[in-house]
């Protein structure tokens, strides 16, 4: 038959689209899905005394821990703020 055409695997056509979630994966999901690991075991292993660093940009030391929130001593006086664990963002080098 001159005029039938060869019929593509299937499998095939949904190729580009599994190579495209590999990708996906391996550059945007993975390394974040560890970011996020971290930050949670930073978080848990924070320590009174420890100087952190808030999504909100305030730094101050660790004065109290609590299950949900930590109690930040900040600025010269002993003004404190409760902050919770969640919006801390890093761990400062003293």
């Amino acid at each position: 038959m001159p005029g039938a055409q060869a019929q593509a695997n299937p499998i095939l056509s949904f190729l580009p689209l599994v190579l495209m979630f590999v990708v996906f994966y391996f550059l945007l999901i993975r390394p974040q899905q560890k970011r996020q690991k971290q930050h949670a075991e930073m978080v848990k292993s924070l320590k009174k005394g420890d100087r952190v660093v808030t999504s909100g940009g305030v730094i101050g030391t660790v004065h109290t821990l609590q299950e949900d929130y930590v109690v930040l001593k900040v600025g010269d006086q002993d003004t404190k703020i409760e902050v919770l664990r969640s919006a801390v963002q890093e761990l400062r080098k003293s």
